[in-house]
This record gives structure tokens, C-alpha cells and sequence, in this order.
């Protein structure tokens, strides 16, 4: 019997703003000069928020925090095309995502700083906590999706991790669980090409992480993870199609962790100089400037103005953070059980 070829695939690849700030008028998403320079407002206010951030744990004010330079644009352009009746699952490293959803300042700070008030989550927003262990929210909001389906609710669940997670069992099962339920669900990988010390070498022989979503049985894109208009108009169209309940799509966002995996790492030794250059030069705030100078959308006074207010912004933040008493015995039992037994409701009367 002769051979017969069972499936063939191809994976694309997005980009629509250049390193030079060109785009292609074709690809670029339908977006108002407002809410362009929105999109930039939140890409500078998460840049100086991490800055910020880094000289916080410096000076002993907060713990461990993971920078997120480089990144902004892989977070800010997905969030925004989200609604507040989306649901994120977030990992460790999205502030910017937190960010353009509006998550309060002070709460971000404060989980860095070891308090777990951090985590109540605002209401009115859809954001499950930080999840610190690698992948193990990628089933979460596979379950959340399994949920909306089964309730027909026309929302869509938005998981983010990085490329180090693609290499979990958790990772798997959840792409499994998606494709044979068609899930509303969005998996977000920031490809930042190391997952702490290991290069994406070493994580994968495959030409492309976004190609992994094929095996699961939907499909899977890469993007410039540093063009902020690529990433919008990908994540836009793949919350649509979930929301419509046409199933699951994988993002892979190509981009670049500039600074440490952590403030406890020193990513200089193990990896070059010149390899960190030549992402610097495809900075996403960058090109998103040259893009709207274009435009007469930008100066540097503007960018001066915008930085001020950012930084005004986070400083504000930073102040209430610290001003927080420090949280009641009681508070520990908070937010925990939807019912107290008796013995623990016995002992959080007598705290």
C-alpha cells in the first residue's frame, strides 16, 4: 500500500510595526490615534513602574521581583484587547498586563512585598493570583474555560507563561484539554528565549513554540512579541473566536527578557553582551515612538509629560503601600474557606 500523508501544517508569523516604526496598512488593527497613544501610556507606565520596582528590592523595601523589561509590548497589546468580563491567569511576570487592566498599584507592590492582601483581587476584576510555580495556572484557566463552556457563558480565558513552561506536563495537559473541548481559551507564551539560565535551545528542537499547538488539534501563531500592534491585533482575534466559541488559539509572542529572570539573578553570566545590544535596539517602546512621531503623535516633550505622569502615578503607589498598617491576626482566615468550621471560627474570634 502506498504512503499517505495524514496532515501537513504551516505556522505564521505576524509582524506589523517594524524595528524603524513602519507598518504595513493592511495589518495594521483599527485603532483610534487615542487609544494608540493609550496603548502607548501603558507600555511607559509599565516600564517606569518596573524600574521602579528593581530600586524598591535594592533598597530593601520589597522582596524578589522579576523585571519586565522588554516585555511591555507582549503584555499591554493582549491585554488590551481584553474585556472586563474576560478571565486572566496570569504567571509571575505580567505587571504590564495588571497594569492595563487596571490592578491597583499599591496591591502589585505589596505582593512583592510578602503581603498577601495583594492577592484580593478588586472587584470587577477577572484575575486569578500570581502563580509563582512554572505552568501550574495553564490548567487552571483550562478548567475556568471548561466552565464557561459548560455555562455558555461567551467570555474568553487568557492564560500567560513563558517559553520555560512549555516544557511542563501541566502545559500538555492543558493544551490537550483544550483542543478535545474546543475551550474559549487563549494561551499567551512570552518567548522571552530564557527560561532563567536555559536558552530556548534547551528547551526545544522545534522551529517555533507556536507549532506545539498543532499536536492539540488548533491553531497556534507566532507574533513579534515586540510590536505591540501584532500582538493586539492576534490576542483581538483570538478572544473573538473563543468568546464565539469557535475554541482555542496559541499565541507565541517573540520577544525579549532585557533584564534579570529575578532580582536574585545575574543573567551576564550566561548570556552575552551582544545579544542583549541587539534586542536593545528593537526595544518595544522604541519603535512604538518612531511610529508615532510618524504620526505627529509624539514628541519629547510629550514623552516627558507622559513619563511624568507615570512616574507621579507610581510614586503615589509606592507611598500608599508603605503606609498600609500591617494586616490583623484575623485577616489570616479571610478570603480562604467560603465557611469557617467551628474550630476555626473559634480561633479567629479569639485573634
Amino acid at each position: 500500500m502506498p504512503e499517505v500523508l495524514l496532515a501537513d501544517f504551516q505556522i505564521k508569523r505576524l509582524e506589523v510595526l517594524n524595528e524603524k516604526g513602519e507598518t504595513d496598512p493592511e495589518l495594521l488593527p483599527e485603532l483610534s490615534d487615542a487609544e494608540m497613544w493609550r496603548l502607548y501610556e501603558l507600555m511607559l507606565l509599565s516600564r517606569i513602574f518596573d524600574e521602579r520596582a528593581v530600586a524598591l528590592q535594592r533598597e530593601g523595601r520589597i522582596g524578589t521581583y522579576p523585571p519586565i523589561r522588554g516585555q511591555e509590548a507582549a503584555q499591554v497589546g493582549s491585554a488590551f484587547a481584553l474585556t472586563s468580563k474576560d478571565w486572566l491567569f496570569p504567571s509571575f511576570r505580567e505587571m504590564g498586563a495588571h497594569l492595563t487592566l487596571g490592578y491597583p498599584i499599591p496591591q502589585l507592590l505589596q505582593y512583592w512585598g510578602g503581603d498577601e492582601r495583594s492577592q484580593k483581587v478588586p472587584p470587577g476584576l477577572n484575575i486569578f493570583p500570581f502563580c509563582v510555580a512554572v505552568g501550574s495556572q495553564i490548567p487552571q484557566a483550562a478548567g475556568a474555560a471548561l466552565a464557561a463552556r459548560y455555562r455558555r457563558d461567551p467570555v474568553a480565558v487568557v492564560t500567560y507563561f513563558g517559553d520555560g513552561a512549555t516544557s511542563k506536563g501541566d502545559f500538555h495537559e492543558a493544551m490537550n484539554l483544550a483542543g478535545v473541548f474546543s475551550l474559549p481559551l487563549v494561551f499567551i507564551c512570552q518567548n522571552n528565549q530564557w527560561a532563567i539560565s536555559i536558552p530556548l535551545k534547551g528547551q526545544t528542537a522545534s522551529a517555533s513554540l507556536a507549532q506545539k499547538a498543532i499536536a492539540y488539534g488548533f491553531p497556534g501563531v507566532q507574533v513579534d512579541g515586540n510590536d505591540v500592534f501584532a500582538v493586539y491585533r492576534a490576542t483581538r482575534e483570538a478572544v473573538e473566536k473563543a468568546r464565539s466559541g469557535a475554541g482555542p488559539t496559541f499565541i507565541e509572542c517573540l520577544t525579549y527578557r532585557m533584564a534579570d529572570h529575578t532580582t536574585a539573578d545575574d543573567a551576564g553570566r550566561y548570556r552575552s553582551g551582544e545579544e542583549v545590544t541587539f534586542w536593545a535596539a528593537r526595544d518595544p517602546i522604541l519603535r512604538l515612538e518612531r511610529f508615532l512621531e510618524g504620526r505627529g503623535l509624539w514628541t519629547p516633550q510629550k514623552r516627558e509629560e507622559a513619563a511624568a505622569q507615570a512616574a507621579a502615578t507610581v510614586d503615589a503607589g509606592v507611598a500608599q503601600m508603605e503606609a498600609a498598617p500591617p494586616p490583623a491576626a484575623a485577616e489570616l482566615f479571610d478570603e480562604v474557606l467560603a465557611t469557617l468550621t467551628p474550630r476555626q471560627a473559634g480561633q479567629r474570634k479569639v485573634r
